[in-house]
């Protein structure tokens, strides 16, 4: 992807362009690096979720909007909306980093996006970085569903069965891929009673098991 394509999904032209070259850069790759930034942006992007969420639910108390926060800006939701733009692509990283696969690490993906959020405040504002992150977060925040107030797939899915009457769901790992310091799990999700099986991938257990939890959730809700 060209840088100039990167920019355009991004949605903002940099007037400091070294800025956003400083946000894709990993610190195995040297200085300036992101950290800074993704500090930066960090803060940025819970102020401008939080404006948001206060405005459209405005009967929700503290506790609700703060679980809802918490699973937009989650480690998951971050690297979903860096690789929607195709970030990992314009990473620099160090050669340790590009051999283990860096550029699709969530963790490596999601500060990236907090470090691009970080850049666009400095060079345009507030306002600016406020229009950037509602963009980036478009999907997520119009699938959001104030009923289920920031629960993981698991326990949603947990609390639809049990409504149902229906015994709770079976993971296992079906297969690990990759070398012990980067292995990706998949992982697969049993309801006998419903017929329903699906499979969910990902650089933890915990995050293939969610993957096939929401999955099984979509099938059956």
């Amino acid at each position: 992807m060209s840088p100039d394509l990167l920019r355009r999904r991004i949605g903002y032209s940099f007037s400091r362009m070294e800025l956003l070259d400083q946000a894709l850069t990993h610190r195995s790759h040297g200085t300036p690096h992101n950290e800074r930034l993704e500090f930066l942006g960090d803060s940025v992007l819970n102020c401008v979720v939080a404006g948001y969420l206060f405005e459209r639910f405005a009967d929700l108390p503290e506790g609700d909007l703060s679980r809802l926060r918490a699973h937009l800006v989650r480690q998951e939701a971050l690297c979903q909306a860096a690789q929607a733009l195709g970030l990992g692509e314009h990473l620099r990283l160090g050669e340790g980093e590009v051999k283990s696969g860096g550029f699709a690490r969530p963790s490596i993906l999601a500060d990236a996006l907090e470090a691009v959020i970080g850049a666009i405040f400095l060079d345009g504002g507030f306002p600016a970085a406020r229009d950037a992150v509602l963009r980036l977060c478009r999907p997520a925040l119009a699938a959001l569903d104030h009923g289920t107030l920031g629960k993981d797939p698991k326990t949603l899915l947990q609390e639809l069965l049990q409504a149902r009457k229906i015994a709770l769901p079976q993971y296992s790992v079906v297969a690990t891929h990759g070398a012990a310091h980067s292995q990706n799990f998949e992982v697969e999700c049993v309801i006998p009673e419903l017929s329903v099986r699906t499979k969910g991938s990902g650089r933890s257990r915990r995050t293939a098991e969610q993957e096939a939890a929401a999955r099984a959730f979509e099938q059956i809700r």
